[in-house]
């Protein structure tokens, strides 16, 4: 199991990244990636909180009493400490393994139960932004498929979920960009550093904010 740098207090406003990590396996290729997220973030000086979902025991299910509250200002504790922590993020690094070409279980039950209105937008017509101090969402994912499945087959699902849904909802003056590592199963040792590069890359512009 991963041990999570997680800082509460926010010394420095223009540099707290939230990297929240999806994947059951404490030796899973997704959690040796987060790590390194980690150690690079921290070592750029940037206060990092470490989301481990499956460490946490984020139950992912919306409750009827969510449901119908959700339009409420009140919020159901539960939310209250996951929420807190959505708000406080300037930046955000999701890292999960892409699983029938959609989100891990947890990850989209965390959308649903944490990015609610009152916190992530206000319901209306349109609907407005309330995530203003976020500046980038980064994505790392792995897929078992090659690459033209999920480009010219599917036409990347994920990412338009991410980048159009909810981004554009949630927070539409935050940049994005998401890497994806595919055939992942097979992946050997040279595609892995190779990866994890592109990796670093990705969170040095991150840095440079």
């Amino acid at each position: 199991m991963l041990v999570q740098p997680r800082t509460r207090v926010l010394t420095e406003p223009s540099s707290h990244v939230l990297v929240v990590l999806s994947h059951p396996k404490g030796d899973s290729l997704c959690a040796s990636l987060s790590k390194s997220a980690v150690a690079m973030l921290t070592a750029a000086g940037k206060t990092v909180d470490l989301l481990d979902l499956y460490a946490e025991n984020f139950a992912p299910m919306l409750t009827a009493d969510e449901r119908q509250a959700y339009y409420d200002s009140s919020m159901p504790a539960v939310r209250s400490e996951y929420t807190s922590r959505l708000t406080a993020a300037s930046d955000i690094v999701l890292i999960f393994p892409t699983w029938w070409f959609s989100l891990p279980a947890i990850l989209k039950g965390w959308f649903d139960r944490v990015w609610v209105p009152g916190v992530a937008f206000n319901h209306g017509t349109p609907i407005t932004p309330q995530l203003s101090r976020l500046r980038s969402l980064t994505v790392v994912t792995t897929l078992g498929s090659p690459w033209w499945v999920d480009w010219l087959v599917m036409r990347q699902p994920v990412r338009k979920v991410l980048r159009i849904a909810l981004l554009q909802a949630c927070a539409p003056q935050a940049r994005f960009e998401m890497i994806s590592l595919y055939a992942a199963e097979n992946a050997d040792g040279p595609r892995v550093a190779k990866f994890t590069a592109r990796m670093a890359k990705a969170l040095s512009r991150i840095q440079a904010l």
